[in-house]
């Protein structure tokens, strides 16, 4: 299972930073989060958050290793 982590207002809505997600596939990770808490599942499919895979920032599909950590970035403004 990979270990999946929110963060900021992600985090906030889904009541938890980190937990254990079975999946092979961002895909599936995404659609079990989605399962699970409807909200959060369009929270992470919203504009602006980012995906990181082993800390690595990542676009598209990607494979996912049961040993991964994927975390789920909020939308980040600043100047």
């Amino acid at each position: 299972m990979a270990r999946v982590l929110l963060f900021g207002p992600l985090r906030d809505l889904a009541g938890w930073r980190e937990r254990e997600v079975e999946g092979s596939t961002l895909a599936e990770l995404r659609a079990r989060l989605q399962a699970e808490d409807a909200a959060l599942g369009e929270a992470i499919a919203g504009p602006g958050v980012q995906v990181a895979v082993d800390q690595a920032l990542v676009r598209g599909e990607v494979s996912i290793s049961a040993s991964a950590e994927v975390a789920f970035l909020p939308p980040m403004s600043g100047g």
